[in-house]
């Protein structure tokens, strides 16, 4: 046992992994927590699809994927708020126009230069066993950014979560602050994305959050169990990949997956054993009044 823990740790490329998945998950667990309780799981999705064009273009020219990525996820930001602001377009309308238009676009790009599948393959999935220090020195810069942003307006984005009307009528500028939001979505999209993957960066991002969702009802609980949720999955997603020889990113999802599944089941108020349970009792104290009352009704009826 005590070798399956530590062999990993012998390796440079998994010590990176790890210091990398602990990163990651700090942020998307945070930054999950608003767009569970936001509903933004559809715009987290939308982010993912709509920087895709960028990565790729940034791959054809030689830059970097982040700057290309934060581009297209900037502009897609700004073209989800400023398109929902207008009354006869529905915000699900907005993203669903932004998002398959970006992603259209990177199909095409990609269709467009022939030997593109392997880069594109790994851009899709990810490879966090890959990682450099470097790529560890940019993520910890931009996830710390992320972090100590979300963490000092966390008071206001729960306050629009839950009520817009009352944070638009207490003077806050609530268009500025969900565009915000929408910002610190993508830039957590876009450090994730090298590591996790296109495809699976939403299992981070929204999984742990709705898993914590589940098992509390306060916000400080929810966002240390998102965190904790996050990087525990990611570290033993890692485990099970060194061990088994199995996908990083994909090992990460199934976990992540895997928590949740077993919070929707066994969570200590809201889970289907404990609603099953309280539902039993309920039924149980139910005809024990009804019992009670039918004796006192026949007492009643034999005293006269």
């Amino acid at each position: 046992m005590l070798e399956f823990l530590t062999e990993p740790w012998s390796y440079p490329f998994m010590q990176r992994a790890f210091i990398e998945v602990v990163i990651i998950g700090i942020a998307t667990g945070l930054v999950g927590c608003l767009v569970v309780l936001r509903g933004l799981a559809f715009i987290g999705d939308a982010l993912i699809h709509a920087v895709f064009p960028g990565v790729v273009l940034a791959m054809i020219l030689g830059y970097d994927i982040m700057l290309g990525a934060f581009i297209f996820g900037g502009a897609t930001a700004l073209g989800i708020g400023l398109a929902s602001r207008n009354q006869r377009v529905s915000h699900d309308a907005a993203i669903g126009v932004v998002f398959t238009a970006f992603f259209a676009l990177g199909i095409v790009m990609v269709s467009a230069r022939r030997g593109f599948a392997g880069e594109v393959t790994a851009l899709l999935f990810g490879n966090i066993l890959a990682i450099s220090e470097r790529d560890i020195l940019i993520t910890a810069a931009l996830a710390a950014g992320v972090i100590l942003t979300t963490l000092a307006f966390m008071r206001v984005f729960v306050l629009i979560a839950f009520d817009r009307t009352l944070a638009a009528s207490a003077g806050y500028p609530v268009f500025r602050l969900e565009l915000l939001l929408l910002l610190l979505v993508t830039v957590t999209v876009v450090f994730s994305l090298q590591a996790i993957g296109n495809l699976l960066v939403l299992s981070l991002l929204v999984t742990p959050a709705a898993a914590a969702r589940v098992l509390t009802d306060r916000l400080t609980r929810m966002l240390v169990f998102s965190v904790l949720i996050a990087v525990g999955s990611g570290i033993t997603g890692l485990y099970v990949s060194f061990h088994y020889d199995l996908s990083a990113s994909g090992s990460i999802a199934l976990t992540t997956t895997s928590v949740f599944l077993l919070a929707l089941v066994f969570a200590p108020r809201h889970g289907y054993v404990s609603r099953y349970l309280q539902f039993r009792r309920g039924e149980h104290h139910a005809h024990h009044f009804h019992e009670v009352h039918e004796e006192s009704q026949v007492e009643g009826t034999g005293n006269r």
